[in-house]
């Protein structure tokens, strides 16, 4: 069942967080209306890169206002295992063969974690780690906040230091790194960044195109009267 393409001129757009930090983020993103008034964003914390493949089907099975439905996780160390495996269910879900052929189009990463793409709106670091205990200190340095450990609270004082001044010096940065995941410090966030602040909603399409492409291959390989 592909998502249905819309008549309205505003997009829908759901993106699954991994968790707090990812939804906290993408929460203050929002509120600063760094995006196009074109896009209703809605976010939703799946608790846990686990959860997402579950979240994702239930959204799209049930979800035919959504244009589009995108996910924001880490990648964490080699080998990449969760982040693989979650991706693959992505795929497998849609009756693709090709692996990446759809996850590719719709996950948003941060490698190692989600806190290199928050670190770089005040300076260009390069995190060595996903460990919150080994970043912590480094956290600390540009934001003030003590002992980080991304609970509740903790995420949102992150967030505060977060404005549209260093959102900009922020997407600079980001933009310089790799956007291949296997590679450390990698992230492709400038890109859907650049997505969702333009009003050409072409790469949607693209997004249902694929979609639709699996589903007509799985159609002529299994046909409903054989």
């Amino acid at each position: 069942m592909s998502i249905p393409r819309l008549l309205s001129a505003e997009k829908r757009v759901c993106i699954i967080c991994e968790g707090l930090e990812e939804y906290y983020y993408l929460n203050k993103i929002k509120e600063l209306n760094l995006w196009n008034k074109k896009y209703h964003v809605e976010l939703i914390n799946a608790k846990g890169i686990g959860k997402i493949p579950a979240r994702y089907q239930y959204r799209f099975q049930n979800g035919s206002y959504c244009d589009a439905i995108l996910i924001f996780c880490d990648t964490d160390k080699k080998p990449f295992k969760k982040y693989v495996e979650m991706k693959n269910k992505i795929d497998d879900f849609h009756g693709s063969e090709i692996k990446g052929e759809i996850s590719n189009q719709i996950t948003i990463f941060g490698n190692p974690c989600t806190m290199q793409i928050i670190i770089m709106h005040w300076d260009d670091v390069k995190l060595i780690s996903n460990s919150k205990t080994v970043n912590a200190p480094i956290i600390e340095q540009y934001t003030g906040i003590k002992g980080y450990d991304a609970h509740d609270r903790q995420c949102q004082a992150v967030m505060s230091n977060i404005n549209r001044e260093n959102y900009l010096d922020m997407i600079a940065r980001v933009s310089k790194l790799p956007n291949d995941y296997t590679q450390p410090n990698s992230s492709n966030f400038d890109e859907f960044m650049k997505y969702l602040r333009s009003s050409n909603t072409d790469w949607i399409d693209k997004i249902k195109d694929a979609i639709l492409a699996t589903e007509k291959r799985q159609d002529q390989k299994y046909p409903a009267n054989s």
